[in-house]
């Protein structure tokens, strides 16, 4: 088998056209970079070089092992190029993970602009619930997750490590002709009376319910739908009224409107979690894409607490 620094020498000598100019630029001796051919020639069974007056000439056997010989110098530096993607996590594959409604704006644009940075990592999608994402995380299956604590908290967990993005306030939709649509902002006490669509956990108090209590009452009925495509459904055919992150504002309908609950309104907070102990070739690039993922939540991705996207407005 050919000795890989004895190719790369073969090669220093093709491109400087002498045994001098290879060992001045490997910074060899003459007589070393000699020695080296002499035994590579020997390895080959016969010269590789035509010896002339001045420098040195690729024989035909030379032509040939040269050839090979770059392929294969070329195939190496790829490699190592490859390699050192993969530990600097910048290449492989990347498994991400999101709630719903993060999946409406912030994540996809954040995923945008990471593949415009690093074309070399493979992206692996999936959808689910916080918790949901949280499991696979602790079980190795995600390296990068954005969760919230809606509906119903967010869970302590010691080996994940989480980082806010974005403080998300929750608008009420409402039918374009309820008659609390008109006006820029709705109290919460003037919907005691209405429906709310909703897929609270069994047994679970949500921030609905938390609202409502500060504002002095419980929800008076709620029809479980779990799709936001269904919940905008039944709002927009008046069975009732829900509750919409802003950012998912993007997503409603234009038969529906999203007004703000001001001081009474729901809050979540948003994160990116990443898994505390992780192999070294993923966590450089799920750090990477949670400086995205803030980034898109700094350039107005999404519409800022209390408004909504034109499509939405009265």
């Amino acid at each position: 088998m050919f000795d890989i620094d004895a190719l790369r020498l073969m090669d220093a000598v093709v491109r400087t056209g002498s045994f001098t100019g290879a060992a001045a630029l490997l910074n060899y001796t003459q007589s070393a970079v000699s020695r080296r051919i002499a035994s590579l020639e020997q390895q080959a069974g016969g010269p590789l070089f035509e010896r002339l007056p001045r420098g040195v000439r690729l024989t035909p056997a030379g032509q040939a092992l040269h050839l090979h010989g770059l392929a294969v110098l070329n195939r190496l530096a790829m490699a190592e190029e490859e390699l050192a993607g993969i530990h600097g996590g910048y290449r492989g594959r990347l498994r991400v993970g999101a709630f719903a409604t993060a999946n409406v704006a912030l994540v996809p644009r954040a995923l945008r602009d990471f593949g415009r940075e690093f074309p070399g990592v493979a992206l692996t999608v999936v959808e689910g619930p916080s918790a949901g994402l949280l499991r696979r995380m602790r079980e190795g299956a995600l390296d990068i997750a954005v969760i919230s604590d809606y509906p119903s908290g967010l869970p302590y967990e010691e080996e994940v490590e989480t980082v806010e993005l974005v403080d998300d306030e929750l608008l009420v939709a409402l039918p374009r002709d309820h008659r609390l649509a008109a006006g820029p902002e709705v109290d919460l006490r003037e919907l005691r009376e209405e429906t709310w669509i909703e897929a609270a956990p069994p047994g679970g108090t949500t921030m609905l319910d938390t609202a409502c209590a500060k504002a002095g009452f419980s929800p008076r009925a709620r029809l479980r739908i779990a799709e936001w495509t269904g919940k905008f459904g039944f709002v927009a055919a008046g069975l009732g009224v829900t509750l919409v992150p802003g950012i998912a504002a993007h997503a409603v309908p234009r038969d529906l409107v999203l007004r703000s609950l001001g001081d009474l309104a729901p809050r979540r907070s948003v994160y990116a979690a990443l898994p505390r102990a992780t192999p070294p070739s993923v966590l450089p690039a799920a750090r990477a894409l949670a400086g995205f993922l803030a980034d898109a939540v700094g350039t107005a991705a999404f519409p800022p607490a209390g408004s909504a996207p034109p499509s939405a407005r009265a």
